[in-house]
């Protein structure tokens, strides 16, 4: 009888050991899960915010026009086609713009001097590259360059601003 009960406290002691490893690793599992599960959850949040995809135009500043400051007389540029720089195929410009000017005396030297006018824009223009002219700072280098140009011709007078007023590039 001794054997028999010897038999049975080696058993419990066995199944508490058993239990006991069970229960240790069922805890460590958990942990390591919930542990998981919040790296998961950081990562994923993070990663999400950071792939929403931007609106170009959120960044693009907007200029503030002062109500009390007048416009200056302007100059129309008539539509002009030019054929560009590009490696692989043929690409051009087709464009028109109005000149805006500081005074009058500059309009009518403006409109004595279009011929010129017209050659420095072309030439400008067409010594551009098709991936120069087809985002937005392409464009506005363009602007100051011709703005500088056109200032370079006028004497009695300066451009301030040109403004687009049709331009595609293909």
């Amino acid at each position: 009888m001794a054997e028999k009960a010897d038999k049975a406290k080696d058993a419990s002691v066995l199944k508490g050991k058993i239990n006991k490893k069970l229960l240790i690793i069922g805890m460590i599992a958990a942990l390591v899960l919930l542990i998981g599960g919040i790296g998961a959850y950081l990562l994923l949040s993070k990663s999400s915010k950071e792939e929403e995809p931007q609106d170009p135009g959120q960044s693009v500043p907007v200029p503030v026009v002062n109500p009390q400051a007048g416009i200056g007389p302007t100059v129309d540029i008539a539509e002009f086609v030019v054929n560009i720089i590009s490696d692989q195929e043929s690409h051009y410009v087709k464009a028109a713009m109005t000149i805006e000017l500081t005074n009058e005396l500059a309009k009518n030297e403006m409109n004595q001097r279009m011929p010129q006018v017209r050659d420095a824009i072309l030439l400008l223009v067409s010594n551009k590259t098709f991936e120069e002219l087809r985002d937005l700072q392409g464009k506005k280098q363009l602007k100051a360059e011709l703005l500088s140009k056109i200032n370079a011709l006028m004497q009695s007078g300066q451009a301030k601003s040109i403004y687009f007023t049709e331009f595609v590039v293909q």
